[in-house]
């Protein structure tokens, strides 16, 4: 009798489509649209080996003769066909940006956790110790605040890449970006888990906990973690378009992504040099395509906030 209970049971996945997160997700056209294209751009570019009909970075399957073609036209040279178009080495558009997304993606999503992580630890620590732990983390955090995160991640990556062995700095160029970037957006996750767990520390369950004898960091990690998880998800949601934008940005100005591992801010840095000489396929699809990322992942950021927030139920 307790089998088929269990297998009348409903499944994991069935509950959270039929729960009101699943439902608002639903009849949400805009979250819906956005999380298709969110998809299917990770997608295309976790598969760019098997989806790209070029290795755009292997420099033995260049041919020079394909630069400069249009896209939806064969090389009037070759007579090779590129969807959209070549740069001026020759590669194809459409297997760089499915490349260059891997990089942007990696590094967005890296620099995000590493910024939850470290936000999430010291607000635990500032909301529940209090006293000058407080004081000291909120007081980095305000300092932090006053200056612009492109600013700070710039400087970061400066000072990382300054103390990285010459050798060895293309290499470690990436991660110094996700360093950059994550020790830039910490701040906002800080604050909010702060402000949260002030909250938290004064409800029963917490006081309960302490009356049993629960260790400080077993009471944070076992109890107010949990109940504090939901902002973090937003926040998290549209800090990784924010930190998609950072690594393109200062891709873009040439302290990001290293020429052997262009993400999609060094495609479009190759590309505005072409802009005013005709070949505006160069920029404007990988352009484009940051745009469609970003944008989509920051409505998806709008709907999950508007969909956890119990005022709006």
């Amino acid at each position: 009798m307790a089998d088929i209970q269990q297998d009348i049971r409903p499944s994991r996945l069935h509950r959270a489509w039929n729960s009101d997160l699943g439902w608002s997700f639903r009849h949400a056209p805009v979250a819906v649209a956005s999380t298709f294209v969110v998809l299917l751009l990770i997608i295309g570019a976790v598969l760019a080996p098997f989806i790209a009909p070029h290795s755009p970075f292997d420099p033995g399957s260049l041919n020079l003769m394909n630069g400069f073609t249009p896209p939806g036209q064969a090389n009037q040279f070759t007579g090779d066909y590129f969807l959209l178009g070549t740069d001026d080495q020759g590669r194809d558009v459409f297997s760089t940006i499915l490349y260059g997304m891997r990089i942007s993606l990696f590094v967005g999503f890296a620099a995000v956790l590493l910024a939850m992580v470290l936000g999430v630890t010291l607000g635990l620590l500032a909301g529940y110790l209090g006293g000058w732990t407080e004081t000291i983390i909120m007081r980095v955090a305000d300092v932090q605040l006053t200056f612009p995160a492109i600013l700070v991640a710039m400087l970061i990556f400066g000072i990382a890449k300054g103390i990285t062995p010459p050798e060895y700095r293309n290499e470690m160029a990436i991660w110094v970006l996700i360093l950059a970037i994550g020790l830039s957006d910490w701040v906002q996750f800080a604050r909010v888990v702060r402000g949260a767990t002030l909250v938290e520390k004064n409800r029963e369950y917490v006081q309960a906990a302490k009356l049993i004898g629960r260790s400080p960091f077993a009471i944070m990690l076992r109890h107010i973690l949990p109940n504090v998880l939901n902002p973090v998800l937003v926040i998290a949601t549209i800090s990784l378009a924010l930190a998609i934008i950072a690594e393109a940005t200062l891709s873009f100005l040439g302290v990001g992504a290293p020429p052997t591992k262009p993400s999609l801010g060094t495609l479009i840095r190759i590309g505005q040099e072409f802009m005013f000489s005709g070949e505006w396929w160069i920029l404007f699809f990988p352009a484009a395509t940051l745009l469609a990322l970003a944008l989509s992942i920051n409505l998806l950021g709008d709907w999950l906030r508007d969909a956890l927030n119990p005022r709006l139920r």
